[in-house]
């Protein structure tokens, strides 16, 4: 048996590396762009139904914590409006209303604004989810980016992962390279 035939699992493993690789590159230069389109409406898909969901965004919005969070900077808001913007817009009824008349007003003002918000909340969130076509959106964007970005965003973000599919190439084509030495040897002997 010849020494040559010793170099067969490194040949081997070498050959497993470079088919993986152009497997790779084939993947992610022709068919990936290729498909861009498909990926792009399955992931807006999952994208508006999975991901963004305008009753979870409601929800968070209309609850009791956030509506007492925003209270406060209504309230300064309403409190401005009254004691300057009023003042200013309409000057006889400044000289009528105190402190008093403003506290009053801004306490009914706020009890309205209470009752009134998760309706109105409601109402926008119906009105934006029809507005918003999240599936349209997140499809149009991964549609229009462009392949080199594509590409260049696989490899970082999978960078260890190709490694190790080019690694698992070469090991692969190692133990064949093994394997046929083994044979070789037992038709030989």
């Amino acid at each position: 048996m010849s020494n040559w035939l010793f170099l067969l699992p490194l040949v081997s493993a070498l050959l497993g590396w470079i088919i993986h690789s152009i497997g790779l590159r084939l993947f992610i230069k022709k068919i990936l762009p290729a498909r861009q389109a498909m990926i792009a409406e399955q992931v807006g898909k999952l994208a508006s139904r999975e991901i963004i969901s305008f009753s979870q965004i409601e929800e968070k919005i209309n609850n009791g914590e956030a509506l007492q969070k925003l209270m406060p900077i209504i309230e300064t808001h309403i409190d401005d409006f009254l004691r300057h913007k009023l003042g200013k817009a309409m000057p006889v009824i400044s000289m009528f209303i105190g402190d008093k008349t403003i506290n009053q007003l801004k306490s009914i003002f706020m009890k309205e604004l209470e009752e009134i918000f998760p309706a109105t909340i409601k109402t926008y969130f119906q009105h934006l989810q029809k507005d918003i076509d999240v599936e349209k959106i997140v499809r149009e964007k991964i549609a229009g980016i462009p392949p080199e970005t594509m590409e260049m965003g696989i490899k970082q973000s999978m960078g260890e992962q190709l490694r190790l599919f080019l690694l698992f190439g070469a090991l692969s084509g190692f133990i064949i390279g093994l394997a046929q030495l083994f044979l070789i040897w037992l038709v030989v002997a």
